[in-house]
């Protein structure tokens, strides 16, 4: 049985608050509107999504893909990818500002991203690497803004449904300088490398993402929507997932992400 859409409606308010200002902290949601699959986990991502853009979050114009890298399932508890949405409210370009109090607990990751070209029609499924190699039209360095806004991510039972359902703790990201002419880089050996206040805070390879082949997370992506009878669309940007785990930044830090071959995004929280 699906959950109605007054369940739905249900979650998506009590899930709006963790991104309301100040920011209120998550607990688990009520048994009648709790998720209990990844179907009903993306229809309550869909009901969140219409509550944000009508409290003033903008649109949506992006998705972030998680637990794509093993480092990052080990940390979450998954065994397999999820998305979330980016809204344009939430993007900075090259040296991001963000005030450290809008969030609850915030975090950063090193990530390679994505915009596409032209649109992966879900019409076109399956998807295979040779058909969105065919629709990437810049590669980024990139640093994804993750928020904790549940009252006791560590202590308690893993909830990843209703994290999914809450866009995966996506808070934001920061694009570096958009790379157009990446096909002769080799996205699996690039190494990504975290520094936080100038400390070396992680680093990873390209090739920790799914597969050992980044793209195979936007193969992923494209399928899993295709399957749900919706198309990516052109200039949609996406997140391919972090090579270093997540790490929790304080008032005033810097960090700094330099991917190889890509160049450098960085992110103050003042």
């Amino acid at each position: 049985m699906t959950l109605s859409n007054q369940s739905l409606r249900v979650a998506a308010e009590i899930l709006c608050r963790g991104r309301s200002r100040p920011p209120v902290p998550i607990g688990h949601l009520p048994i009648e509107c709790r998720p209990r699959d990844v179907t009903d986990a993306m229809a309550i991502q869909d009901a969140l999504h219409a509550v944000l853009a009508d409290e003033g979050h903008g649109k949506v114009t992006g998705t972030k893909i998680g637990c794509t890298t093993k480092i990052m399932q080990e940390f979450l508890g998954m065994t397999h990818p999820c998305s979330g949405a980016i809204f344009d409210s939430t993007v900075q370009h090259k040296k991001g500002e963000f005030e450290f109090g809008s969030f609850l607990h915030v975090g950063v990751e090193c990530e390679i991203a994505v915009r596409l070209g032209s649109t992966l029609r879900a019409a076109d499924a399956p998807h295979t690497m040779e058909s969105v190699l065919r629709t990437v039209s810049a590669v980024f360095p990139a640093i994804e803004i993750v928020d904790d806004r549940y009252e006791d991510l560590v202590g308690r039972v893993p909830d990843w449904r209703t994290w999914v359902a809450d866009d995966f703790f996506g808070a934001g990201i920061v694009l570096g300088e958009a790379v157009g002419d990446w096909h002769s880089l080799d996205l699996a050996g690039i190494r990504g490398v975290m520094r936080i206040n100038g400390a070396e805070a992680g680093a990873g390879y390209g090739r920790d993402i799914i597969n050992g082949r980044p793209l195979e997370a936007l193969v992923w992506l494209a399928n899993a929507e295709a399957a749900r009878g919706r198309d990516i669309p052109e200039a949609w940007v996406v997140m391919l997932g972090s090579v270093v785990q997540t790490k929790w930044v304080s008032r005033g830090d810097v960090v700094d992400v330099v991917i190889d071959g890509l160049g450098r995004a960085s992110a103050r929280f003042n």
